[in-house]
Protein backbone atom coordinates (compact mmCIF):
# COMPACT_ATOMS: atom_id res chain seq x y z
CA UNK A 1 0.00 0.00 0.00
CA UNK A 2 1.33 3.38 -0.98
CA UNK A 3 0.62 5.86 1.78
CA UNK A 4 1.90 9.39 1.38
CA UNK A 5 0.61 11.06 4.48
CA UNK A 6 -1.35 10.37 7.62
CA UNK A 7 -4.67 11.80 6.38
CA UNK A 8 -5.13 9.73 3.23
CA UNK A 9 -4.43 6.45 1.44
CA UNK A 10 -3.08 6.58 -2.12
CA UNK A 11 -2.13 4.34 -5.04
CA UNK A 12 -0.50 5.11 -8.38
CA UNK A 13 -1.96 2.86 -11.07
CA UNK A 14 -0.87 2.04 -14.61
CA UNK A 15 -4.11 3.26 -16.18
CA UNK A 16 -5.07 6.34 -18.17
CA UNK A 17 -7.33 8.74 -16.29
CA UNK A 18 -10.61 7.74 -17.99
CA UNK A 19 -10.10 4.08 -17.15
CA UNK A 20 -9.00 4.83 -13.59
CA UNK A 21 -12.06 6.96 -12.86
CA UNK A 22 -14.38 4.31 -14.36
CA UNK A 23 -12.77 1.58 -12.25
CA UNK A 24 -12.95 3.76 -9.16
CA UNK A 25 -16.70 4.21 -9.62
CA UNK A 26 -17.16 0.45 -10.12
CA UNK A 27 -15.01 -0.47 -7.11
CA UNK A 28 -16.83 2.03 -4.88
CA UNK A 29 -20.16 0.48 -5.87
CA UNK A 30 -18.89 -3.03 -5.07
CA UNK A 31 -17.94 -1.81 -1.58
CA UNK A 32 -21.41 -0.29 -1.03
CA UNK A 33 -20.56 3.36 -1.75
CA UNK A 34 -22.73 5.64 -3.81
CA UNK A 35 -21.35 8.81 -5.31
CA UNK A 36 -23.20 11.81 -3.89
CA UNK A 37 -21.10 14.46 -5.57
CA UNK A 38 -18.59 14.69 -8.36
CA UNK A 39 -16.34 17.67 -8.96
CA UNK A 40 -14.40 18.01 -12.18
CA UNK A 41 -11.56 20.13 -10.80
CA UNK A 42 -9.98 20.64 -14.21
CA UNK A 43 -13.19 22.05 -15.73
CA UNK A 44 -13.87 24.20 -12.68
CA UNK A 45 -10.39 25.75 -12.71
CA UNK A 46 -10.67 26.37 -16.45
CA UNK A 47 -14.07 28.03 -16.08
CA UNK A 48 -13.33 30.10 -12.97
CA UNK A 49 -9.64 30.93 -13.44
CA UNK A 50 -8.95 30.19 -17.12
CA UNK A 51 -6.04 27.95 -16.14
CA UNK A 52 -5.06 24.53 -17.46
CA UNK A 53 -4.87 21.66 -14.99
CA UNK A 54 -4.46 17.91 -15.28
CA UNK A 55 -7.61 15.75 -15.29
CA UNK A 56 -8.61 15.65 -11.62
CA UNK A 57 -11.95 14.51 -10.18
CA UNK A 58 -13.20 14.49 -6.60
CA UNK A 59 -15.85 11.87 -5.84
CA UNK A 60 -17.94 12.34 -2.70
CA UNK A 61 -18.59 8.71 -1.73
CA UNK A 62 -21.08 7.52 0.87
CA UNK A 63 -21.90 4.09 2.26
CA UNK A 64 -25.42 4.70 3.64
CA UNK A 65 -25.45 2.03 6.40
CA UNK A 66 -22.08 3.18 7.73
CA UNK A 67 -23.02 6.85 7.41
CA UNK A 68 -26.19 6.14 9.40
CA UNK A 69 -24.18 4.45 12.15
CA UNK A 70 -21.78 7.39 12.31
CA UNK A 71 -24.58 9.98 12.37
CA UNK A 72 -26.35 8.01 15.11
CA UNK A 73 -23.19 7.97 17.22
CA UNK A 74 -22.34 11.63 16.54
CA UNK A 75 -25.04 13.86 15.05
CA UNK A 76 -22.64 16.56 13.83
CA UNK A 77 -20.29 14.10 12.07
CA UNK A 78 -21.96 15.10 8.82
CA UNK A 79 -19.43 17.93 8.55
CA UNK A 80 -16.86 15.22 7.77
CA UNK A 81 -19.05 13.33 5.28
CA UNK A 82 -19.02 12.13 2.54
CA UNK A 83 -15.69 10.37 2.13
CA UNK A 84 -13.69 12.07 -0.60
CA UNK A 85 -11.96 9.93 -3.18
CA UNK A 86 -9.81 11.68 -5.78
CA UNK A 87 -8.60 10.42 -9.12
CA UNK A 88 -6.13 12.40 -11.18
CA UNK A 89 -3.81 11.95 -14.09
CA UNK A 90 -0.28 11.16 -13.02
CA UNK A 91 2.81 12.78 -14.46
CA UNK A 92 2.81 10.11 -17.16
CA UNK A 93 -0.45 10.17 -19.22
CA UNK A 94 -0.58 6.36 -18.92
CA UNK A 95 -0.77 6.47 -15.13
CA UNK A 96 -3.26 7.82 -12.65
CA UNK A 97 -3.40 8.38 -8.94
CA UNK A 98 -6.32 7.39 -6.74
CA UNK A 99 -6.47 8.59 -3.16
CA UNK A 100 -9.05 8.46 -0.40
CA UNK A 101 -9.46 10.18 2.92
CA UNK A 102 -8.36 8.14 5.94
CA UNK A 103 -11.51 8.10 8.06
CA UNK A 104 -9.64 6.78 11.09
CA UNK A 105 -7.70 10.03 11.15
CA UNK A 106 -10.59 12.37 10.39
CA UNK A 107 -13.17 10.69 12.63
CA UNK A 108 -10.55 10.02 15.29
CA UNK A 109 -10.22 13.77 15.84
CA UNK A 110 -13.79 13.83 17.16
CA UNK A 111 -12.93 11.84 20.29
CA UNK A 112 -16.06 9.65 20.20
CA UNK A 113 -14.97 6.03 20.71
CA UNK A 114 -18.20 4.74 19.10
CA UNK A 115 -16.85 6.03 15.78
CA UNK A 116 -13.62 4.00 15.86
CA UNK A 117 -15.02 0.69 14.52
CA UNK A 118 -17.03 2.53 11.86
CA UNK A 119 -13.96 4.48 10.74
CA UNK A 120 -11.90 1.29 10.66
CA UNK A 121 -14.46 -0.46 8.44
CA UNK A 122 -14.71 2.50 6.07
CA UNK A 123 -10.91 2.69 5.85
CA UNK A 124 -10.71 -1.02 5.02
CA UNK A 125 -13.39 -0.70 2.34
CA UNK A 126 -11.70 2.33 0.78
CA UNK A 127 -8.37 0.49 0.86
CA UNK A 128 -9.95 -2.37 -1.07
CA UNK A 129 -11.31 0.14 -3.58
CA UNK A 130 -7.83 1.56 -4.15
CA UNK A 131 -6.34 -1.92 -4.45
CA UNK A 132 -9.04 -3.02 -6.91
CA UNK A 133 -8.47 -0.05 -9.21
CA UNK A 134 -4.77 -0.84 -9.46
CA UNK A 135 -5.20 -4.60 -9.69
CA UNK A 136 -7.73 -4.61 -12.53
CA UNK A 137 -10.24 -6.62 -10.52
CA UNK A 138 -13.45 -5.78 -8.68
CA UNK A 139 -13.21 -4.63 -5.06
CA UNK A 140 -13.83 -7.32 -2.48
CA UNK A 141 -12.30 -10.03 -4.70
CA UNK A 142 -9.06 -11.74 -3.74
CA UNK A 143 -6.44 -12.80 -6.24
Amino acid sequence: MERSDSYYQKRTVALPFDQAIARAREALAVEGFGILSEIDVRATLQKKLQVEFRPYTILGACNPPLAHKALTAERDIGVLLPCNVVVYQGDDPGESVIAAVDPEVSLGRVGNTELAPIAREVRQRLGRVLDAVGANRPAGKVG
